[in-house]
């Protein structure tokens, strides 16, 4: 069998999470994101669209 190439995601902090929910703070430790204008890269996956969805409007989502 074939695998296939999985989807990598470039996903950069773009707003500070000053002023934001304690919730959305912890989501962006999680996925990395420490300081503004940092760029970390993950593969694709349904639970890590889940937190971009949370954070979306502090974040910007690219293809690697």
């Amino acid at each position: 069998m074939a695998r296939k190439k999985q989807t990598q995601l470039e996903i950069t902090l773009v707003k500070s999470p000053i002023g934001y929910s304690k919730r959305q703070k912890a989501t962006l430790r999680v996925l990395g994101l420490k300081r503004l204008n940092q760029t970390v890269t993950h593969v694709d996956s349904v639970v890590l669209r889940g937190m971009l969805d949370k954070v979306s409007h502090l974040v910007v989502v690219q293809e690697a």
